[in-house]
């Protein structure tokens, strides 16, 4: 399961449609944050759940007056 830590996922801005990358901790299990665009200086909300039964870390994304994407 996740068997490396640190994990690079691109996402997009939900302001102006820049792509960031972020470093997601796995040890940290799931995580609901912010951080803010380095192109635009909006804030982007960030929800990561780790989906251990596939294997998978989720990563998802948005504004705070938008739905997740």
């Amino acid at each position: 399961m996740h068997a490396e830590k640190l994990h690079d996922a691109a996402v997009i801005c939900p302001h102006c449609g820049h792509h960031i990358h972020v470093t997601i901790d796995a040890s940290q299990g799931d995580q609901d944050y912010q951080d803010e665009c380095p192109a635009c200086g909006n804030d982007v909300h960030i929800e990561v759940t780790l989906d251990d039964v596939r294997d998978k870390i989720v990563v998802k994304i948005r504004s705070d007056d938008e739905n997740y994407y």
